[in-house]
């Protein structure tokens, strides 16, 4: 059998910890092999290895059957291997293909002949489907544009062989299917894919093969038409895994969060959530549904005090807190998981134990008289670790160390432990592995029957679907619907996102 890529018996050590146990991997020419792993299994460190930025204490890499030493990513793209990164390598004040020809530029005169770098990058676009315009700014395109962008960066260079590292962790649904059929494409161009992911509905659509790792260790290889994703679940995590969440019926008692008439303008002066009404009671979780862009974004940072709003009212426990300070509004009893860990969400260069008081270190007891105790600290977030199975060498590793899911597992211990009324979970499993979301949703349910009250937004319908009581559909910065989960479907949810079988005025404002 002839690969493109045989990674055999690579063994990849860090201080305390062996993320790479002796693990084997084979691509062949032509194929999307999906590379699958619980969060902190090794799958990035295992890429990161083929693609030259580690390297290995044991093993043997080949490229077309040659044995090749990959010791920078520059070898690495002169042997036509190319990575997409999970999160983008892109400098927001250039162009499009500013950023594409970074380093590797054409010269006329001595010149960068940037009129031929933007045809070259246009052919590659129109080539392979991506609708990339070669003169946008990257602050200016959405998420999803940013991709293509880092995926035309590695064919601009030559890549016969792409690394895509969880590259749908951060699109909506319908960027998802694009990119779906961006990789079809790529492969019917004769290029070889490796898909890093733990979403296995996009494994038993798009790909052929599949190598399961599990905590450093080769777990096997299988054939994807030959299994189904309750045995890649199994062998991903070492047990049978629950895909619908056991829960109990909700019984909803007072408001916690009620929210009238509210309007809030973009960054660009655009309103973008318009005369928005909902209620969130305790012992209930409350999902908002829709497509990117209708002003979830803006309505969540309103609620936490990230952004001001223009009018209305928002109310938690029954008192006023638009407008307030971010730290008045959580000590009136508010936790926010934010939809970017990194933004919001973490100092990425403090110890993840510090990372975890960020919401209390000035209260005691890891405060007095203005002077903090570390050890406290550190004691507490030990405590965290376990009770959140956060997947760290210690509690004083940087949180940039660790993998995005044992991240997102860190902030929402932190939130949860603080006992809020109200928790707010803004795409609380993106990028986590089902043996983590299984476990996040079981924690959303848990603090729902504690009476605590749970906005959750998601676009991810299944989620919403699966752990809501009540569905609240969004569309151009108003409540559009509200539908019960039992009596929907996926199909209808979609028309009401996208503007169809909308509800009266009247209904919609009385929720």
């Amino acid at each position: 059998m002839d690969y493109v890529i045989e990674m055999l018996n690579i063994r990849k050590e860090f201080p305390g910890i062996v993320a790479n146990d002796n693990i084997t991997l084979q691509l062949k020419q032509g194929e999307i092999h999906a590379l699958l792993g619980e969060n902190g299994a090794g799958k990035s460190t295992l890429m990161n290895v083929l693609f030259g930025l580690y390297q290995p204490e044991k093993g043997e890499i080949r490229v077309n059957g040659k044995s090749v030493h990959i010791t920078n990513p520059n070898i690495a793209n002169n042997l036509g291997i190319g990575m997409v990164h999970q999160h983008f390598m892109l400098v927001d004040t250039f162009t499009v293909t500013e950023n594409i020809i970074l380093g590797k530029e054409p010269k006329s005169g001595g010149k960068i002949d940037i009129k031929k770098a933007e045809q070259d990058v246009r052919e590659i676009s129109d080539r392979y489907g991506l609708a990339v315009d070669p003169q946008a700014k990257i602050s200016d395109i959405s998420v999803g544009m940013q991709q293509r962008v880092e995926i035309l960066k590695t064919l601009y260079r030559g890549a016969e062989i792409l690394i895509f590292d969880e590259p749908t962790a951060v699109l909506t649904p319908q960027e998802i299917k694009e990119l779906i059929v961006i990789m079809k494409t790529l492969i019917q161009e004769g290029k070889s894919i490796i898909l890093i992911t733990h979403k296995l509905k996009e494994i038993m659509e798009v790909c052929d093969r599949c190598t399961v790792i599990r905590k450093g260790q080769g777990i096997g290889t299988v054939n994807v038409e030959d299994t189904d994703v309750n045995e890649l679940a199994s062998l991903m995590v070492g047990r049978e895994v629950i895909f619908t969440t056991e829960k109990s019926k909700a019984v909803p008692r007072d408001p916690v969060l009620e929210i009238e008439n509210l309007r809030v303008k973009d960054s660009r002066g655009v309103e973008a959530v318009r005369g928005l009404n909902l209620t969130v009671r305790a012992g209930e979780i409350v999902g908002i549904a829709g497509v990117d862009g209708n002003g979830q974004t803006e309505l969540i940072e309103s609620i936490t005090g990230l952004h001001k709003t223009a009018s209305g009212s928002i109310k938690l426990n029954g008192k006023e807190i638009q407008n307030h300070k971010p730290r008045k509004i959580t000590e009136s009893g508010l936790a926010h998981i934010p939809q970017d860990r990194h933004k919001h969400g973490l100092v990425l260069d403090f110890p993840i134990g510090e990372n975890m008081v960020l919401q209390t270190y000035y209260q005691k007891p890891y405060s007095k008289s203005g002077v903090m105790s570390f050890k406290q600290v550190y004691k507490k977030a030990a405590s965290l670790i376990g009770e959140y199975d956060v997947r760290t060498p210690s509690e004083y590793t940087l949180a940039r160390a660790l993998s995005g899911g044992n991240q997102q597992k860190a902030i929402i211990g932190r939130e949860i432990d603080r006992n809020p009324d109200l928790l707010i979970a803004a795409q609380p499993t993106r990028g986590l592995d089902v043996g983590a979301i299984e476990f996040i949703h079981n924690r959303l349910i848990e603090q729902r029957d504690n009476n605590k009250a749970v906005l959750l937004l998601s676009f991810e319908l299944d989620e919403i679907l699966n752990v809501s009581d009540r569905i609240a559909v969004i569309y151009e910065g108003e409540i559009v619907a509200i539908v019960d989960p039992k009596e929907t479907t996926e199909q209808e949810l979609g028309l009401l996102m996208a503007g169809s079988n909308r509800k009266k005025e009247g209904e919609s404002a009385n929720v």
